[in-house]
């Protein structure tokens, strides 16, 4: 039976997410406490797949999972799933909001009801939690005095009051998730795609970004998330994680792959996979597979010398 790695424990959305995976209804599910464990069992191959958080509709891109993937080898996005995010304050049974001056919570939960938090507990502390169902799951045994948690997490821990419901900034607020294994077969092309990649730039100088940013431009290819991330092995080296529209055995994309490998020293492909949302890209008839492949076409007639036609 294949086994799934999750942020834990059990309750969080990342679970969520994963029960949105028809193939992880009813497998082994290892909960784990944080995104490079989640990668590292994948990698072991005590676990064929994880399921990690990638961005935020509020905060953006998660930098911890996409420092991860830029250092663990091999990995592979096989699918995006969406969740909607919303968060309770929970606390242990008669306390009262009054009593609160320490909450524990995940540090994106925190920033997404971070209005929430001024207007009714402005002088209140932060105290980071691994997870928003530990943040509550801890309270008995922490100095905090309430957590920022999920809507069913009186579903999961038992003993638990809850303060306030829908604490979150905004209604729409969602969280993408990405499952990850080390399976290179390529999900077939949906006319709805999204490929996902890590770029370093050559070095740091005047027009480096711009370099890379026109091997997509030049060959109409939309990029939904850029986002620079340090290298970290000195000042001035940055990678970029970046998601396109469309699949690699598209014409325009494979075509921005190849130019992007000529000026980036290290590109990596993380997948090629259906969007989450179904939205399909809209391509300009210069930029769709049949221009690509009539201008090989002429190129190739030209340098085999045949006749005009």
């Amino acid at each position: 039976m294949r086994t799934f790695a999750y942020l834990g424990p059990s309750g969080t959305f990342t679970e969520s997410a994963l029960d949105q995976v028809p193939e992880a209804q009813g497998a082994n599910r290892i909960p784990v406490a944080t995104v490079h464990e989640a990668l590292e069992t994948v990698v072991s191959g005590e676990a064929g797949a994880a399921m990690i958080a990638i961005e935020n509709s509020i905060e953006g891109g998660v930098t911890s999972a996409q420092d991860a993937l830029a250092t663990a080898p091999g990995m592979r996005i096989r699918s995006e799933h969406l969740v909607s995010v919303n968060f309770s304050l929970v606390v242990s049974p008669g306390t009262t909001l009054a009593d609160v001056e320490t909450v524990a919570a995940h540090p994106v939960a925190y920033a997404q009801c971070a209005k929430w938090m001024a207007e009714h507990l402005p002088k209140a502390v932060h105290l980071p939690a691994a997870s928003n169902v530990s943040a509550a799951r801890d309270l008995g045994s922490s100095v905090a005095h309430a957590a920022i948690s999920t809507p069913r997490i009186t579903e999961v821990v038992d003993s638990l009051d809850v303060l306030a419901t829908g604490i979150a900034d905004s209604t729409e607020a969602q969280t993408r998730f990405v499952l990850v294994s080390r399976d290179t077969t390529l999900p077939a092309q949906t006319g709805a795609d999204k490929t996902s990649l890590i770029v370093e730039l050559p070095n740091d100088r005047a027009g480096s970004l711009l370099d890379m940013l026109e091997q997509f431009a030049t060959r109409g290819v939309n990029l939904s998330l850029i986002q620079s991330r340090p290298i970290g092995d000195r000042l001035g080296r940055y990678r970029f994680v970046i998601d396109l529209e469309g699949h690699i055995r598209d014409e325009r994309v494979a075509a921005a792959m190849l130019g992007l490998k000529r000026v980036s020293p290290r590109v990596m492909f993380l997948g090629s996979y259906p969007r989450a949302d179904g939205q399909r890209a809209v391509v300009a008839d210069r930029f769709s597979d049949e221009s690509f492949t009539d201008a090989r076409d002429w190129l190739r007639e030209i340098v085999s010398e045949a006749p005009a036609r």
